[in-house]
């Protein structure tokens, strides 16, 4: 059994199998996108009990038992909701291939922090790769968004 979204699912796959491949072909949940394969590029970052994870180098079997959220479930929290319109507010997306990934990344990184400084995103966010180079207004997202949560302070490097 596989929990995704908060919903519990069987597959018939073998234990190595990848997270992003029983997401994207077994389960038809396509917004989780791949990149490199290698756990490198960001673009399949998946929250495992809450913690951002590389889905094409977890298998599925490492994972039993835990609680898998994604892209399509992230508006569904208050952080998620938050980072989405952000992103629109701000004009994050470029032609968007890594933003699930980014999206994934920065809603664990406010779960965490609610109020991030820029090292703090910085090292949160190292991991993800845009090949766009939108990574300033990726920085100004998730601090919008941690404002709009009602942050009340931006801490900064003294």
């Amino acid at each position: 059994m596989l929990t995704v979204d908060g919903v519990e699912r069987r597959v018939d796959v073998d234990g190595d199998t990848p997270v992003l491949w029983v997401l994207r072909d077994v389960l038809g949940m396509t917004g989780t996108k791949f990149g490199c394969g290698l756990g490198l590029c960001g673009a399949c970052t998946v929250h495992v009990d809450g913690v951002a994870t590389r889905s094409c180098i977890t298998t599925v079997e490492s994972v039993s038992g835990a609680k898998v959220d994604t892209i399509e479930s992230l508006a569904g929290t208050r952080a998620g909701a938050a980072l989405q319109k952000a992103w629109l507010d701000l004009d994050v997306v470029q032609c968007g291939y890594c933003q699930s990934g980014q999206l994934m990344s920065a809603a664990a990184l406010l779960a965490q922090n609610p109020a991030p400084s820029d090292a703090d995103i910085d090292a949160a966010m190292s991991g993800n790769i845009c090949r766009c180079g939108t990574y300033l207004r990726i920085r100004a997202g998730i601090k919008h968004a941690a404002a709009a949560l009602g942050a009340t302070s931006m801490k900064e490097p003294a």
